[in-house]
């Protein structure tokens, strides 16, 4: 009953999101178009979990974390069409980002053969209900400042806001791309199984790629901020929500969690830890780089 609530407040966070930033945008069929995408990001999710919970398996998870963010885009964009150019370039961004990182945490899982998130989770379907309706609400949210851009009503020229945000989503999608490339090459490499790795970007630090995550959607607030007004302003929840997911709930420390309790004895691995920042990059000492890998 206690995960039946949170699942009943989840989705209602959802609505509240959904209404404030509905805000000055289209609707279609009487009703906002970002609403429509709040409903679409939970139903695909609970459509998902149902086969996954009967099979108990994760291994599609991801996958149907970045159909979400497709759809939702694609769906807004059809539905507010026409759209501006910033709209159609963002919804693009979004696509680009959600079709490459999908693709990767998908091969990954099937590589590994599991997600050890998910093991003692995918088992209970309640507890496995809460997840899928997270990632919902995590689509959504994320999504936050790109829909307002799609959907709106304003016609905004592009202008230095928009370019400076593009120029940072370019940054943070090359690094992320780069550090998750780095870490497969050297996972690929038989010589350094049961290693971590702290060469390339994890030199500099501990997770470059949600330090590329958290850049690029920043880079997406920035351009929308000329066409946020009232209550859409909640929108910029976007980048700080990826930043405290990726800092404080499951990114960096379950990671942190897992690393210390196979490698926590380890000088070396204590050395890297202690001397490399999770996120904002530092010049590594030499040493650093010499060491064996991090996870």
């Amino acid at each position: 009953m206690k995960r039946i609530l949170i699942v009943a407040i989840v989705a209602l966070i959802g609505g509240l999101i959904a209404l404030a930033g509905s805000q000055g945008g289209k609707s279609a069929f009487g009703w906002p178009i970002f609403g429509i995408a709040a409903v679409l990001a939970f139903g695909i999710n609970w459509l998902a979990f149902i086969p996954s919970a009967a099979a108990k398996t994760e291994k599609f998870y991801d996958l149907v974390g970045s159909f979400t963010y497709i759809t939702v885009t694609l769906t807004a964009v059809f539905l507010a069409s026409p759209i501006s150019t910033r709209g159609i370039i963002v919804a693009m961004l979004v696509c680009i980002w959600a079709l490459r990182l999908g693709s990767f945490l998908f091969r990954r899982v099937l590589k590994d053969g599991h997600d050890s998130r998910f093991d003692a989770i995918k088992v209970d379907p309640t507890r496995f209900l809460v997840a899928w309706t997270l990632q919902g609400l995590w689509v959504l949210l994320t999504l936050a400042c790109a829909l307002a851009i799609i959907t709106t009503q304003k016609r905004v020229d592009l202008d230095i806001w928009f370019g400076l945000g593009l120029a940072i989503w370019i940054i943070g999608f090359s690094v992320e791309v780069l550090a998750d490339q780095q870490k497969s090459n050297f996972k690929a490499d038989p010589s350094n199984k049961g290693r971590y790795i702290t060469s390339g970007l994890w030199a500099w630090a501990r997770h470059p790629n949600y330090l590329g995550e958290i850049t690029l959607w920043t880079g997406i607030a920035i351009m929308a901020l000329p066409i946020l007004s009232g209550w859409q302003w909640i929108c910029l929840i976007s980048p700080v929500f990826v930043t405290l997911l990726l800092t404080k709930v499951s990114g960096i420390p379950l990671l942190t969690k897992k690393a210390k309790a196979k490698w926590g004895d380890d000088p070396a691995w204590q050395a890297y830890f202690n001397n490399t920042p999770a996120l904002i990059p530092k010049k590594p000492r030499s040493t650093q780089i010499a060491s064996p890998a991090a996870e």
